[in-house]
């Protein structure tokens, strides 16, 4: 009975001589028909086509004899070697890695790549991948069947990125283009293929990176829930006169707390103002689409995201209307609008919404419409006080009602 597997990567290069060794000795081979047609795959071994893995790695331990797997680029890397190492099938797994696709796609390009983000797309993950292209300057999709660079346009629709597509890569029929996100639509692509995504940047000062999938020209600012002048200076007053209850640093670090923004999340930020919850949750490593109606809340939130080095999107006009056009949400921050917003986004069915009110009268509103939307609420009354460190005298005090919501079908709340 196999125990034991080798696993070799091929980057289309001539394999390497523990590579060819492993072969000649194989009684079993499993691969992609361009693996099984390698001249260095024994003529007299049995051939499995590398469809399910999991049904190739029962095979491979039922087998009697030596076993090897055959895998485009590094199989360690978004691989094959994962599944085989799962504790059911017992195999030992011995791994011949060659240049990973996403290397070896960068290195085409000519491009560094150390802060890039790489993400898998598949049609149950394709949203979640756009999300992140949505918001990183540079990104690597491995890309399947009807989720390739077609569909990752579609999906980036009103966002301007660089498609460089590597189809084949490795083999007689590699081809590389460059084109705008708007024209990859337009064109079939041949599988297998890897796509960069680039663009979004916002311009700073290159520093070398140190951790693998950051960018590097992004400020390293400190904290959360900062003061409004630190992203919107043109909408706050010096003598401490905020701009509204809803940009107050206090309630905005609360919302960010109920909402949770993570990397493969999509926020609206309805009445984004200033830009300083837009900024925040992108800072997360969120996308974010901010909507406002007033054209110069859009310029400020552009302004402030270009001066913290994130990307993100403005959409000018009026909710409930404009959001129809919108990509589904994972989280919502309603900044204005009150009760028919909220059940515009109750209807889109996001993981949790924050809202906030004035008045009990309006929170009163605003939490039956969630409860009414199938969302379990919680509220909150929110009273915060500036104090003068000097002689402790009060500055400056604001009281809202935060409302937040959770969808009551989300796995684990």
């Amino acid at each position: 009975m196999a125990d034991r597997v080798t696993v070799i990567g091929w980057d289309g290069s001539p394999l390497t001589a523990a590579a060819r060794s492993a072969l000649s000795a194989a009684t079993l081979v499993a691969g992609a028909a361009h693996h099984l047609a390698l001249p260095e795959v024994p003529p007299g071994a049995e051939r499995i086509r590398l469809g399910s893995v999991d049904l190739a790695a029962r095979r491979i331990a039922g087998h009697r004899g030596t076993a090897v797997v055959l895998a485009d680029g590094d199989p360690g890397f978004f691989g094959v070697v994962r599944t085989l190492r799962a504790p059911e099938h017992g195999l030992e797994v011995e791994v011949v890695p060659a240049v990973s696709s996403v290397a070896a796609a960068f290195a085409r390009a000519g491009m560094p790549w150390e802060d890039a983000r790489i993400v898998v797309a598949h049609q149950r993950t394709l949203r979640r991948a756009v999300n992140v292209c949505r918001a990183h300057p540079k990104v690597a999709v491995l890309t399947s069947p009807g989720a390739g660079p077609a569909e990752l346009a579609l999906l980036l629709d009103g966002v301007h990125r660089t498609f460089v597509v590597c189809e084949e890569l490795g083999t007689d029929r590699e081809q590389v283009s460059v084109l705008t996100s708007d024209k990859a639509a337009d064109h079939a692509w041949r599988d297998p293929n890897v796509v960069l995504v680039i663009g979004g940047t916002s311009g700073g000062t290159p520093a070398t990176p140190w951790l693998m999938g950051q960018d590097p020209a992004a400020p390293p600012v400190r904290g959360w829930g900062l003061p409004t002048e630190e992203y919107d200076p043109q909408g706050y007053d010096p003598a401490g006169a905020r701009t509204g209850a809803g940009e107050d640093p206090y309630l905005r670090a609360a919302q960010l707390a109920r909402l949770g923004p993570r990397t493969g999340d999509l926020v609206w930020d309805i009445g984004c103002a200033g830009g300083a919850f837009s900024v925040e949750a992108a800072r997360f490593g969120a996308a974010v689409i901010g909507v406002d109606l007033d054209p110069a809340a859009c310029a400020r939130t552009e302004q402030a995201a270009r001066r913290h080095g994130v990307p993100l999107q403005t959409v000018r006009g009026r909710a409930p209307h404009v959001l129809e056009s919108l990509p589904e949400p994972d989280v919502v921050r309603i900044a204005a609008g009150g009760v028919p917003v909220v059940t515009a986004c109750t209807d889109r069915r996001p993981e949790r919404i924050v809202a906030h009110a004035s008045t009990r009268d309006e929170a009163e509103a605003i939490g039956t419409a969630l409860s009414d939307g199938g969302y379990t609420v919680e509220t909150l009354l929110l009273q915060t006080v500036g104090l003068d460190p000097d002689d402790w005298s009060e500055r400056e005090r604001s009281v809202v009602f935060l409302l937040s919501g959770r969808r009551t079908d989300t796995p684990h709340g």
